[in-house]
């Protein structure tokens, strides 16, 4: 700094040009160019292109599921395609087609037995049109094969050792010196009935088998008719697994399966169902169904949940909803879940509380409003909420009890399950007993001992001022009978040399015997006597009754399951 100052003519202080100097363009020197140049980008497309695409067929313009089509209809056809026709009837939405055995549905078991009041889409048939040169598969057509392939005969298959070539099981079983034989009916498809044994070849070595069928929560549809007889090409059983909705109603889907296939059921357990296809199935001659191509849109059913149901007000409908939300409820389903006990549970569960609660959390809303209605029809109950992702059942004004008519019984009462919400649960005697003392017991319990008083295995004591020392001797005493009932059976007397004969049973204290044989034998060891020949008998006395010793039982059960 001190050098600068010492500079003649320079000003440190001096303020800065009030006007800059312009620049000389002529002497500037050009920007030099990047050493890359800058791509140029295409402006970016649209996702939705408003293209004009057109549309031949007509079911591909459907509206979309969640669309606010709306079309009421009818009782009868809705739709004509010559002689091709859309019905609408008691089992909801069908499609006629000529020469088919029965109007088909997308799902045969599941559907409501309401007659529908609208659609959401189109009358449309979902199959192939009948100008197309072959069956619709959704692929382009294969080219043709140079190898003459023959149509799959069961009655001729393919030898055992032949290479490339699946298992496939013959037709039958068949006794000794008995053949297949074409049949066209049901009957002679199936022939003679299964044997016990016979049904035991067939369904063990399918129980750890996973090759089945799927049955869920549309039930038996249109497209697993061709699935089954798929199975049933190679293998006399076909193995078909429910789960979910359609197991309520296991009675329904088996009829359903037996009368849409024609084949019979042989073993049921849970929801595993076994199909057999008939001594005498040809795949050759199996009926042929065309492929239902996309799922038809459900129809508008009426509602299932009123405001005021049948048999109450809207105001007692409301007290009962708002009385459910504390109520307990009696089991929880499972998401694919087999529900073939929840019928049996909801009449149980009426027996004790007019009001039965069903917790559904975790399943669609669609699955737990099907189960509400198979419900309303099976239990019968009346629906009054869906609220919560829960089934609120009311037992009707109709309700009868499954154990008959009970008398009210003196109890001591601590909790009052039905408290505040049926007013039938209670009952005041004349003579001034107090309510909290005098209830209506369940009809399950008075029935439960009604039968074992009947059957020596309770006692009624009719005398309640008793004595400790007396109680004793009355328990004592009843231990010792039920303990010789328990352990006793009947002995038969046979006929003597005079050709007296008689039946005696021996004596003891306190004991008796039952006159039924049912009390001591089960149904299954009952003989009938349409299984014997009246010839097998003609040379035994005809004073000893025939088969009522307990080793001719024996005998005749041992010989049925030897079958």
């Amino acid at each position: 700094m001190p050098i600068l100052a010492s500079l003649p003519g320079l000003n440190l202080l001096s303020s800065l040009p009030s006007n800059p100097p312009q620049n000389d363009t002529t002497s500037s020197t050009p920007s030099p160019s990047p050493p890359i140049p800058i791509p140029k980008y295409p402006p970016p497309r649209s996702r939705n292109p408003k293209t004009n695409v057109p549309r031949s067929n007509p079911a591909l313009s459907i509206p979309h599921r969640r669309s606010n089509y709306r079309k009421p209809v009818q009782k009868g056809v809705i739709s004509t395609d010559g002689d091709r026709c859309v019905i609408v009837g008691e089992n909801g939405v069908s499609y006629k087609l000529p020469g088919a055995p029965f109007e088909f549905q997308y799902s045969y078991s599941e559907t409501p037995n309401a007659e529908p009041i609208a659609i959401r889409e189109p009358a449309y048939l979902p199959f192939a049109p009948p100008t197309m040169p072959r069956p619709w598969t959704g692929k382009a057509p294969l080219k043709k094969s140079k190898k003459n392939i023959p149509l799959f005969d069961s009655f001729n298959p393919p030898p055992p050792g032949k290479k490339g070539v699946k298992h496939v099981e013959k037709p039958g079983p068949f006794p000794f010196g008995k053949y297949p034989k074409e049949g066209k009916t049901r009957e002679e498809i199936l022939g003679e009935p299964l044997k016990k044994w016979e049904i035991k070849m067939l369904v063990k070595p399918l129980l750890s088998y996973n090759r089945q069928v799927n049955l869920g929560r549309d039930g038996l549809t249109h497209n697993m008719l061709g699935l089954i007889h798929s199975h049933w090409k190679r293998r006399r059983v076909c193995k078909i697994k429910c789960k979910g909705v359609p197991t309520v109603d296991m009675d329904n889907v088996c009829r359903h399966i037996e009368e849409k296939t024609g084949g019979k059921i042989i073993y049921r357990v849970g929801g595993v169902v076994y199909l057999f296809r008939g001594r005498n199935y040809n795949y050759r001659t199996r009926p042929q169904y065309p492929v239902m191509l996309w799922k038809p849109a459900t129809p508008v059913y009426p509602k299932l949940i009123q405001e005021a149901p049948e048999g109450l007000t809207k105001a007692e409908a409301d007290e009962f909803r708002k009385k459910g939300k504390s109520l307990l409820p009696i089991c929880t389903l499972a998401k694919n879940g087999v529900y073939a006990s929840l019928v049996k549970d909801v009449r149980d569960a009426f027996e004790e509380c007019p009001l039965v609660k069903i917790d559904c959390k975790g399943l669609q809303p669609s699955d737990y409003k099907k189960i509400g209605a198979k419900l309303k029809e099976l239990v019968p109950c009346v629906l009054l909420s869906f609220d919560d992702e829960q089934i609120l059942m009311w037992r009707g004004r109709d309700w009868k009890s499954m154990y008959g008519d009970t008398s009210s019984t003196l109890v001591p009462v601590k909790a009052d399950i039905s408290s505040g919400i049926d007013n039938s649960a209670k009952s005041s005697d004349d003579s001034g007993t107090p309510d909290s003392q005098r209830v209506v017991s369940s009809p399950k319990m008075m029935s439960l001992w009604r039968r074992a008083i009947e059957s020596n295995k309770a006692l009624l004591l009719e005398e309640l001022a008793l004595c400790p020392d007396a109680l004793l001797e009355k328990v004592e005493e009843f231990e010792g009978m039920s303990l010789a009932i328990e352990h006793s059976c009947e002995a038969l007397v046979l006929s003597s040399e005079d050709g007296s004969s008689g039946s005696s049973s021996a004596d003891f204290k306190g004991g008796s015997y039952s006159e039924d044989e049912n009390d001591i034998y089960s149904s299954d060891d009952i003989i009938d006597d349409e299984d014997y020949d009246d010839d097998s008998f003609a040379e035994v006395n005809p004073s000893i009754p025939l088969g009522s010793l307990p080793v001719d039982k024996i005998a005749e059960r041992l010989r049925r399951e030897s079958k």
